[in-house]
């Protein structure tokens, strides 16, 4: 199986100096990409100068997370590739299980590894964890994470399981479902759209799996720190325009309610003194609101089908107390 590891950079010389020798160790026999949106920091001089075996491919301007991978995947030649994040240190033998999956199970479209902390190694990471689900709601959560809450890697999900959405820090997928898909929104421009992605490739029945017996280390907020105010604008803005696209139910009852609980978290953030969140949280839903036509544009020309989710996390999380994946099992 011809496989492509795939790099996206901006200005992150110092990131690829810290994390790339571990992809290039670890990933003999595999040809490597580094995608390039147009860098500022002579990033692609760098690794001309100390990773010659690596590819680079240089785009013309910051496509985003979305645009970037786009456009990269059409100068690749691969059966599967791997969407890696700068910031991920790999394992040895990182690899063997993940292609060793797809090769046994033609039905595997999209796949990740178990992500812990790179700072924290017994810990879970934030972006990911051990294998990404959604409520009714559309709220995203991992196993090992759910908002903040973060669980230590007891091996507790060392299997491998059905997942709804797998981490764009490292995410593996077959270039023919990538191409079927038309690749990712470029609308989201960074976050979520790897659920996004997921999401449409259950409505085509297609399946998404954790693999836990491959692990990869995320540093985290390298691009843009989960303190940013604009996190907090792709992640509020980026869920509703996923949620209105793909999501199989009543869409009038389900943003009704989604409206309401952004307004909560917005309200949260205002008496935390984080008034720039609570703007952005604004801010989120005013594009929202301005981009309804297309999104549902969108949904009424594609298939869309149902999926296993729990009922809303946010009530679960803050009201019942259930702070860990195991505990939501039992709705």
């Amino acid at each position: 199986m011809k496989l492509a590891i795939v790099i996206l950079n901006w200005n992150g010389k110092k990131l690829l100096n810290e994390f790339l020798p571990s992809v290039v160790e670890f990933s003999k026999g595999h040809d490597i990409y580094v995608v390039d949106n147009a860098s500022k920091d002579d990033s692609v001089k760098f690794l001309q100068q100390n990773f010659p075996n690596v590819n680079a491919i240089e785009l013309s301007k910051n496509y985003g997370y979305a645009g970037g991978y786009n456009r990269a995947v059409q100068q690749i030649d691969a059966e599967l590739l791997c969407f890696l994040n700068s910031d991920v240190r790999v394992s040895e033998n990182w690899l063997k299980p993940i292609i060793k999956s797809f090769k046994k199970d033609r039905t595997i479209a999209i796949a990740q590894p178990k992500i812990l902390d790179q700072k924290n190694p017994d810990l879970f990471e934030y972006a990911g964890a051990a294998g990404g689900f959604i409520d009714q709601l559309g709220y995203p959560y991992c196993r090992g994470r759910i908002f903040d809450n973060i669980e230590a890697d007891h091996g507790q999900y060392n299997d491998e399981c059905s997942i709804f959405w797998a981490s764009g820090a490292c995410f593996f997928i077959r270039k023919n479902i990538f191409v079927d898909l038309d690749g990712f929104d470029e609308t989201f421009f960074a976050h979520m759209e790897e659920i996004d992605l997921c999401w449409r490739a259950h409505n085509l029945k297609q399946n998404v799996k954790y693999i836990g017996c491959s692990t990869v280390y995320h540093l985290g907020g390298a691009s843009l720190s989960k303190n940013n105010p604009k996190k907090t604008f792709y992640n509020f803005r980026n869920s509703l325009f996923a949620l209105t696209k793909n999501s199989h139910r009543s869409l009038f009852s389900t943003i009704l309610l989604r409206l309401i609980l952004d307004g909560f978290a917005g309200v949260s953030f205002l008496l935390s003194g984080k008034i720039t969140h609570t703007l952005a949280i604004i801010k989120a839903h005013g594009s929202f609101y301005t981009s309804i036509p297309e999104l549902l544009k969108f949904r009424n020309k594609q298939q869309r089908s149902s999926y296993d989710s729990h009922s809303s996390i946010v009530w679960r999380y803050f009201i019942r107390k259930r702070k860990i994946f195991q505990s939501h099992t039992n709705r």
